[in-house]
């Protein structure tokens, strides 16, 4: 999910109508077209490398916290975060590096390493932990996905997957529910349960612009299912790529550059 924020994290939908759908799932057919379905929606974030420059508003019972980033990626394996306002934060920065993440404090000069404890902790505040910047398979990879629903709802045309862990993957959730819109394939809205089938976070897509060299929403907002009043929201500004970035901008001396 961490891509989405280059990258990726929601309301209650009510469901008005619910139809069967009439192909079987586990058909050959249906089976290639979610495939192509839901690589088509991880292929909205993913590149051989990218760049994006994004703000970010965390909205909490007790505070209220706004930041701009610049974010680099490259493969699966590498991604780095700066942060650049507000001015007191500046210099701030996260490193993935394969399944290792690391954290700058310029005003202490001090470099850590998060520990396998720490990775269900909040990044940078956020309603977003440490453990979503490593997790970066694509969908097909760790869940089963079937189509739970297609055709209109809400007076859109949608078409609704749920998706279920695969026993080896190593994810934290117990379902997955993405909604797109049947005629771009553009994501709405996705929610995710926790192994007791709990809803736990929701992820809205909203103000679809040209990012990238296509429409993508460029709005993405995590509301976690516990605390309904708070929420992380991402607006995208700049997002490009295939870019040529160096492997040794992902080094941990990179990670102190400003």
């Amino acid at each position: 999910m961490l891509r989405k924020l280059l990258v990726i994290i929601f309301i209650a939908s009510q469901l008005i109508f619910i139809q069967p759908v009439s192909a079987e799932p586990s058909s050959t057919e249906q089976t290639s077209r979610v495939k192509t379905l839901l690589n088509k929606i991880d292929d909205l974030w993913r590149g051989n490398s990218s760049y994006a420059i994004t703000s970010m508003k965390v909205e909490t019972e007790h505070y209220t916290r706004t930041m701009r980033m610049e974010g680099w990626s490259k493969g699966k394996e590498h991604t780095l975060f700066r942060i650049i306002e507000p001015l007191r934060e500046k210099g701030t920065a996260t490193l993935k590096s394969g399944n290792h993440i690391y954290t700058y404090l310029p005003k202490t000069d001090r470099t850590i390493k998060l520990t396998s404890g720490m990775m269900m902790g909040s990044w940078m505040g956020s309603h977003l932990t440490n453990d979503d910047l490593v997790k970066e398979a694509r969908l097909e990879d760790d869940y089963d996905a079937t189509i739970s629903f297609e055709g209109k709802r809400d007076g859109q045309n949608i078409i609704e997957f749920t998706l279920i862990p695969k026993r080896d993957a190593a994810v934290v959730w117990g379902k997955l529910t993405l909604i797109i819109l049947a005629d771009t394939h553009t994501p709405v809205v996705e929610y995710y349960y926790d192994e007791d089938m709990v809803l736990t976070r929701t992820i809205s897509f909203t103000d679809i612009k040209m990012l990238g060299g296509r429409e993508r929403p460029s709005v993405l907002r995590v509301v976690p299912a516990d605390k309904p009043n708070e929420y992380t929201e991402f607006v995208y500004e700049q997002l490009e790529f295939g870019l040529e970035l160096k492997d040794s901008l992902f080094s941990l001396s990179s990670l102190k550059k400003r």
